[in-house]
């Protein structure tokens, strides 16, 4: 278990250091989502989590995941080419003109389930999907991450009161609750907090643990399924893993250079 754990955070340090690359590359993406919801990746694909198969990407009997906070896909990328969903030399031409991995993922890509990055619509699309397993008697899972911000969407709250009509216990969202939007202290926008009562209002069964850690994802991600769908409010810094950007709203879509570049590098261990 141990060794397992290391090998997990050894993964996320990997990602992060690929991510902060890639993004200075490009001169523009979304570093600050990209790793508060890093650990949350690494468990789901690298844990155990997800039932997939890269040299199958369509395979009917997968699990379906779903990236509702789009804008965090980085992060996701650089796991499917890690996994051999893709080339690993696709991330060269992140974001550049013509290139596969563009600033939001789209179906075009082997891994990807929907097209995301307008928030508000992962959940519906996974409740519809984790609907249609039930009524074809499948039992693969569906799995959403969403952003905390992204829960200032009403079509959030209509996909999360329809699971709970449908008893969608094959449904899984995750919450990467990392207390800020893109320009400022959600709660300073509106009054998102009780938010585990929020979700236990319209019937989920609710888990809140620290995003960050690899034993409290595995334990929520591993829980014997209810009756009914399951949130998982994962509470995470933006920017988490470079000092400089973590809390801080200028990194929601901020790209690092000259020293500040040097410094990140530096204590995600590039150099």
């Amino acid at each position: 278990m141990k060794d397992n754990l290391n090998f997990l955070k050894d993964k996320a340090r990997q990602v992060r250091g690929k991510v902060l690359e890639m993004t200075a590359a490009a001169g523009k993406g979304h570093l600050g989502g990209a790793f508060s919801c890093t650990e949350i990746l690494v468990a789901l694909y690298y844990g155990g989590i997800l039932r997939l198969d890269a040299s199958r990407p369509r395979w009917e009997g997968r699990d379906r995941f779903l990236l509702s906070k789009g804008h965090a896909c980085e992060a996701l990328y650089v796991i499917l080419a890690d996994l051999g969903f893709f080339p690993g030399g696709e991330l060269e031409n992140y974001n550049k003109p013509g290139c596969l991995l563009g600033g939001h993922p789209n179906r075009s890509i082997a891994g990807i389930e929907a097209d995301t990055g307008s928030l508000g619509h992962g959940l519906g699309i996974g409740a519809g999907l984790a609907l249609a397993a039930k009524m074809d008697q499948k039992d693969f899972k569906t799995v959403v991450l969403l952003s905390d911000g992204e829960c200032c969407e009403g079509s959030v709250w209509e996909a999360a009161m329809f699971a709970a009509k449908h008893k969608l216990n094959n449904l899984i969202g995750i919450v990467d609750k990392n207390g800020l939007c893109v320009t400022d202290i959600i709660e300073d926008c509106v009054a998102l907090d009780p938010l585990d009562k929020k979700w236990i209002a319209c019937g989920w069964e609710v888990v809140e643990m620290d995003g960050h850690s690899f034993d409290d994802l595995l334990t929520a991600f591993e829980r014997v399924p209810s009756d009914r769908p399951r949130m998982i409010i994962a509470d995470t810094v933006k920017g988490k893993g470079v000092s400089f950007m973590e809390g801080n709203i200028a990194w929601h879509h901020g790209v690092p250079k000259g020293e500040l570049l040097q410094q990140a590098r530096k204590e995600l261990e590039i150099i």
